[in-house]
């Protein structure tokens, strides 16, 4: 599981330099780490991972989050849901017998469309249909970046063996040979 968080935080770097680029393309000047961690004023202004984490952290305190925490909170919301997803795909990945980066394309395309099918019942997005081609395509895009570049940082963690993933997690209880007087583990 550190293997997938790693590679999800490596792959959520990937998604935020395809929006970097976008951001650049249309004219913006600010550094990668000043673009990446501008200032948010307020909760209007907030991106939608903050919006979801602002409605959680609400909904289970009962207390009103003041501006003031909308950018520590968008900040820490978007890192968390990209390591959280890269954790998922380790432990899905980890589980079959090769990982393979070729597992990214199809696994950044699910983050994608469970964002597209999620946001808009949270009122944070609008149905698909009713974005601009451009804006979906970048968008799912970014998608793909990140979730190659998870699956790629996943398998080079599990090739190197950094210790990040030293075995796996249920390598103890597959099926092995025992001598006759021997009991599994499991």
């Amino acid at each position: 599981m550190t293997a997938g968080l790693l590679a999800g935080a490596v792959g959520t770097v990937c998604l935020d330099a395809v929006h970097y680029l976008k951001y650049r393309r249309a004219g913006g000047t600010d550094s990668p780490l000043a673009w990446e961690f501008a200032p948010v004023e307020s909760w209007e202004k907030a991106p939608d991972p903050g919006q979801v984490a602002k409605r959680v952290i609400e909904g289970f305190t009962q207390r009103r989050l003041p501006d003031g925490s909308a950018w520590l909170t968008s900040t820490v919301a978007h890192w968390a849901y990209g390591s959280a997803a890269g954790a998922v795909y380790g432990i899905v990945a980890g589980s079959l017998p090769s990982p393979s980066p070729v597992y990214g394309v199809p696994f950044g395309a699910a983050v994608f469309a469970g964002d597209y099918v999620t946001l808009p019942i949270a009122g944070l997005y609008k149905p698909i249909w009713q974005y601009d081609a451009k804006i979906v395509a970048w968008d799912f895009g970014a998608h793909v970046v990140y979730g190659t570049g998870t699956a790629i940082t996943f398998w080079l963690l599990t090739r190197l063996g950094t210790g990040a993933v030293s075995q796996r997690p249920y390598a103890a209880c597959l099926p092995r040979p025992m001598p006759m007087r021997a009991t599994a583990p499991c």
